[in-house]
C-alpha cells in the first residue's frame, strides 16, 4: 500500500471516528433533555404541588447538565473534521450531512448562551408554569407578573446572546429556535393580507348570522360525562393511528403533547362536560402531535435527522388532523356512526348535518384553543403584536391586560371579561416560549396545502375517513414528512411535499370552500 492511500485511510477512519463521537455526544445530551421532558410532564399532570419548589431545581439542573454537554468544545473539533470531509458531506441531503448540517447550526447557538443563563430560564420557567397556572385559577394577572417579568428579562438576555440581522429585532433571535430563519418581518408580511382576508370572511359571516343564516349549534350544548369524553377521544386517536402501546393521554390545565422519544410520547387535553366538541378537538389536535413523534426514525433518536422540522411544520400535523379531518363531513360519517357507544342513545337525535354543521360554528371567542377555524389565526396575531411590544421594551409587563382586551374588542369585537379568558389562558409565555405564536398560523397555512396535496396523490382519501379508514393519510405524511427528520427547511419541505411554495391560497380555499355553503354566502 502507498503512503499516499495509507495516509488517505487513516485520515477516512479518523473522520469517521469524529463522526461517531459526534453522534454519541449529542444523542447523550439530548437523554438529559429528554429526562426533563418527562418531568415536565410529570409536573403538569401529576405532581404534587409540594414538589414545586425542587422540581424547579431538577428540571434546572437537567438543563444545565445538557447545556454543558451540548456546548462541549470537542464538539467544535469533530464538526470542523466532519465538516472538512468531502465524501461525508458530498450529498447534502444525506443523514450523516444533516446531522452534522444542523448539529453545527444548534451548537452555534447553544454556544452563546452562558450555563447560567440556561439554567436560571429553566428554572423561572418550571415556578412560572406553576404561578401561572395558579394566578389563571384566580383570574388574578397580578399573581403571575412578577414571574413574567422575570421571565422576560431572562429572555431578552437570550436574544443579545444570540443577536439578529441588521434591520431585526430581539423577537427575532427567538423565534429562530423554533422556526429557523423566521422573523418578525417576514411574520407581518404573511399576517397583514392574512388578516384582511380572515375579516372580509368573518363580517361576511356575522352579517349572515345577524339575518339568521346560522348553522345548527345545539350538539355544542349537549353534555357528555367527561369520563364518557375521555374515551371517546382516546377510540378516535387510536383509530387516527395513535400508538397507545407508545404513548398515552391524559388530562391538564392546558392540553399539549410531550415525552422524550418516539416511543414515549405524552399527550393531554382538557375536557367541557356541554361541549364534547371542546375535548375531541383538542385530543385530536395533539394527536397529530404526537403521531408526528411517533413516526420520526427510531434509528435517529436525539439526532437531528430524528427530530422535527420546525413548530410551523409540527403545527401542520396537529391542525390537519383537528381541522381538515376532525372538522370534515367524512371524519363525522364515521364518528356518528361511533358516538352512542360512549355518548349515549340520546346522541342519535342529532342527525350527520347537525353535527358538522356544530363542528364548523364561527363565533368570536375568548379562547384561543376553542376558537373555530375563521377566526383562530386572529388570536395569534394578538399575541405575536404584545410579544414584539413586550421584548422591544415598548410595552410593559403590567400593560398586558389592556392592551390585550383593547385588540379583542378591536379584532374580535369581543369584551373581555376577566384575567382567565384574556391574557392568562395561554402557558406559553410561563414556559419562556416567546416567538412561539406565529407558528401556530404557519401550522394552518402548511395543513392546508399538505392536505390539498394528499388528496390528489391518494385516491379516495376522504371516502376512505367515511369508512374510519385513516391510515392511508398518516403513512403519507410518515413518509414524505415525519421519516424526512431535519432533512429539508420547511419552506423546502413544502416545496418537496406540494411541488409549490407555501401560499394563503389553500387556506382560503378550505375555509370559504367549507364556511361559505353552511352561511349561505
Amino acid at each position: 500500500m502507498s503512503t499516499a492511500s495509507m495516509s488517505s485511510q487513516g485520515k477516512s477512519q479518523s473522520v469517521s471516528a469524529a463522526y461517531d463521537q459526534l453522534v454519541s455526544q449529542i444523542a447523550d445530551a439530548s437523554l438529559l433533555g429528554a429526562t426533563g421532558s418527562i418531568l415536565g410532564w410529570d409536573q403538569e399532570t401529576m405532581m404534587p404541588a409540594g414538589g414545586l419548589d425542587l422540581r424547579s431545581k431538577q428540571l434546572a439542573q437537567l438543563a444545565r447538565m445538557a447545556h454543558e454537554m451540548a456546548t462541549d468544545k470537542r464538539i467544535g473539533d469533530w464538526l470542523a473534521a466532519c465538516e472538512g470531509d468531502r465524501s461525508l458531506m458530498a450529498d447534502p441531503l444525506s443523514v450523516e450531512a444533516v446531522n452534522v448540517r444542523e448539529i453545527r447550526r444548534a451548537y452555534d447557538r447553544a454556544t452563546k448562551l452562558p450555563t447560567s443563563l440556561v439554567s436560571e430560564l429553566a428554572e423561572a420557567s418550571s415556578i412560572g408554569q406553576h404561578e401561572w397556572a395558579e394566578a389563571r385559577k384566580a383570574s388574578d394577572f397580578n399573581r403571575f407578573k412578577p414571574h413574567l417579568a422575570r421571565i422576560i428579562e431572562l429572555l431578552r438576555h437570550k436574544a443579545k446572546c444570540f443577536g439578529w440581522a441588521a434591520g431585526g429585532e430581539a423577537w427575532d433571535a427567538l423565534a429562530d429556535d423554533y422556526e429557523a430563519g423566521c422573523t418578525a418581518a417576514y411574520v407581518e408580511t404573511v399576517f397583514t393580507p392574512l388578516r384582511e382576508r380572515l375579516t372580509k370572511l368573518v363580517h361576511a359571516i356575522l352579517d349572515a348570522q345577524a339575518k339568521g343564516r346560522k348553522p345548527a349549534d345545539a350538539f355544542n350544548d349537549f353534555p357528555v360525562s367527561i369520563d364518557a369524553q375521555e374515551a371517546f377521544a382516546k377510540h378516535v386517536t387510536a383509530k387516527l393511528g395513535f400508538d397507545y402501546e407508545r404513548g398515552r393521554l391524559d388530562r391538564s390545565t392546558h392540553p399539549f403533547c410531550g415525552g422524550s422519544h418516539c416511543n414515549d410520547v405524552r399527550m393531554t387535553s382538557r375536557y367541557n362536560e356541554r361541549v364534547l366538541l371542546d375535548g375531541l378537538g383538542s385530543a385530536m389536535h395533539e394527536t397529530g402531535h404526537g403521531m408526528y413523534e411517533q413516526g420520526l426514525r427510531a434509528d435517529q433518536i436525539g439526532l437531528p435527522m430524528g427530530e422535527s422540522v420546525s413548530l410551523g411544520i409540527h403545527e401542520s400535523q396537529s391542525r390537519m388532523w383537528e381541522n381538515q379531518v376532525g372538522r370534515g363531513r367524512a371524519f363525522w360519517t364515521w364518528a356518528i356512526r361511533e358516538l352512542p357507544q360512549f355518548a349515549g342513545d340520546s346522541v342519535k337525535r342529532f342527525s350527520l348535518d347537525e353535527l358538522y354543521s356544530a363542528a364548523n360554528v364561527v363565533e368570536p371567542g375568548f379562547i384561543r384553543v376553542d376558537a373555530d377555524e375563521a377566526t383562530y389565526n386572529l388570536h395569534i396575531m394578538i399575541r405575536f403584536e404584545i410579544e414584539r411590544a413586550v421584548l422591544r421594551g415598548d410595552l410593559e409587563v403590567g400593560g398586558i391586560p389592556e392592551v390585550w382586551n383593547k385588540a379583542y374588542k378591536e379584532y374580535l369585537g369581543l369584551t373581555v371579561p376577566d384575567d382567565r379568558r384574556g391574557c392568562l389562558q395561554d402557558i406559553h409565555w410561563s414556559m419562556a416560549a416567546m416567538g412561539y405564536f406565529p407558528t401556530y398560523t404557519l401550522g394552518n397555512l402548511f395543513a392546508a396545502q399538505f392536505f390539498e396535496a394528499a388528496r390528489e396523490q391518494i385516491p379516495g382519501l376522504e371516502d376512505g375517513f367515511t369508512r374510519g379508514e385513516f391510515a392511508p393519510l398518516r403513512m403519507w405524511l410518515n413518509g414524505k414528512i415525519h421519516q424526512q427528520g431535519k432533512r429539508y427547511r420547511s419552506a423546502d419541505l413544502c416545496k418537496v411535499v406540494t411541488g409549490k411554495p407555501l401560499s394563503a391560497e389553500p387556506l382560503m380555499r378550505h375555509l370559504e370552500g367549507k364556511l361559505k355553503p353552511l352561511y349561505g354566502l
